[in-house]
């Protein structure tokens, strides 16, 4: 059918989530489509965070380690996590950011693999990865990251690969690897299987022990509307976590760190992956957004995602034919994330342009237009509001100004 603006707000009309927009500080006039980059802020967070400061902080000092349970935030916000993940509570931290939990885990799992040295991922993947994995394959004996194209993944997986490290959601495009496949291919020649989920919690179905993974990383302030920088988190397998070893061993990870020992002894189970102390006020503003997440029907709030992402493409390919643009980003709900990437070989002024009209997206070198549809409070009428500018500034070439051409440091 042919998408009319009547029709999307029939749809925002009937959907469940329209009112969770209000849980959000949104910019009156402004179309945010940038959540897969920086969450939107929730109202309850800056509450939460003026009650962490006063409070806890103000009143309770370093009483508050034990009576806001502030040393066990990691552990407790990791247990949240995990009923978004498909993990056992106690599989999930949270703790430093994902480089660094990148860092843990895969030197952990090279380590663990005697005689594979090889860390498995395709070029393009997220490049903190690529960079994270380079600095392990520089730090650690005759260990080398291979990449291969990702339709060659499963193929390339032979005795030297220690650890197949790889995005669930990518980043630019919302391709989504098939987990359960991937990660019995890999296992079967075995290798381990280390999934970034950055581009996915929050954002589509995942079950990490349905699919059987060994680790995974992922971070806090995309979906999960955690704030800038918010904390990452990490997962490791039950059945790993007596043999894998961070190589980060912190006090925060010691099995007695308040026994000040000049010895080092990896704590039980998942703590052994934490390293230094937990950033409180961070973690205090990553679990209203949590929370948030965790109240609603999940499964829904995703079918909402994939329809937004579909509404977004029908409309782009019904009402900007001609004017440049490429769909980047599949068609199949099934295999893509809750973003859509559209190319233009200007992508940059255009981009700068939506942004100017309220519309804000972001750009991905060399030539992506992105755009993240986070049903927990887009809209359909956000979806028709964006291709009507897209439209018009493709169409009556207002891209092309001087100032929008300025690149900023942040794209």
């Amino acid at each position: 059918m042919t998408l009319t603006l009547e029709e999307m707000q029939r749809r925002d009309a009937a959907d469940p989530f329209a009112a969770l927009r209000d849980a959000f500080d949104l910019p009156p006039g402004e179309t945010y489509l940038d959540g897969n980059s920086l969450g939107a802020l929730p109202h309850a967070t800056a509450a939460r965070l003026a009650a962490t400061v006063r409070e806890e902080w103000g009143k309770g000092l370093i009483r508050s380690w034990n009576k806001a349970d502030w040393i066990g935030a990691p552990a407790r916000l990791g247990g949240k996590i995990a009923r978004i993940i498909g993990a056992a509570p106690h599989e999930v931290l949270v703790a430093d950011s994902t480089s660094v939990n990148l860092y843990k885990l895969l030197v952990a799992a090279v380590q663990a693999q005697s005689g594979r040295r090889v860390i498995l991922s395709e070029p393009g993947n997220f490049p903190t990865d690529l960079y994270v994995a380079q600095g392990v394959a520089a730090t650690l004996p005759d260990c080398e990251l291979r990449t291969v194209p990702r339709d060659r993944i499963i193929d390339a997986i032979d005795e030297s690969v220690a650890v197949v490290m790889l995005t669930h959601v990518h980043y630019q495009s919302g391709a989504r690897f098939d987990m359960d496949t991937v990660t019995r291919a890999a296992q079967a020649k075995g290798a381990l299987i280390l999934w970034d989920l950055s581009h996915s919690a929050g954002a589509v179905p995942v079950d990490l022990n349905a699919a059987n993974a060994d680790l995974a990383v992922g971070c806090g302030y995309k979906y999960l509307n955690g704030g800038p920088g918010a904390p990452a988190f990490l997962f490791v397998a039950e059945r790993h976590q007596a043999v894998l070893r961070s190589p980060l061993s912190g006090w925060m990870g010691h099995a007695a760190p308040f026994e000040f020992s000049d010895e080092y002894a990896p704590g039980d189970g998942i703590r052994r992956f934490l390293c230094g102390t937990p950033p409180i006020l961070g973690i205090a503003a990553l679990e209203e957004g949590i929370d948030l997440f965790l109240s609603v029907d999940r499964p829904a709030l995703f079918a909402k995602g994939q329809a937004l992402c579909s509404a977004f493409i029908d409309l782009v390919e019904d009402r900007c034919a001609g004017l440049g643009l490429g769909l980047l980003t599949t068609r199949d709900a099934a295999v893509r994330g809750s973003h859509v990437s559209l190319r233009h070989a200007n992508a940059w002024p255009v981009m700068q342009a939506l942004i100017a009209r309220g519309v804000i997206g972001d750009f991905r070198a060399p030539d992506a237009l992105r755009f993240g549809f986070t049903p927990l409070y887009t809209s359909y009428c956000d979806v028709w509001h964006a291709v009507d500018m897209l439209h018009d500034i493709l169409a009556s070439g207002s891209w092309d100004q001087p100032d929008f051409h300025v690149r900023a440091a942040v794209t």
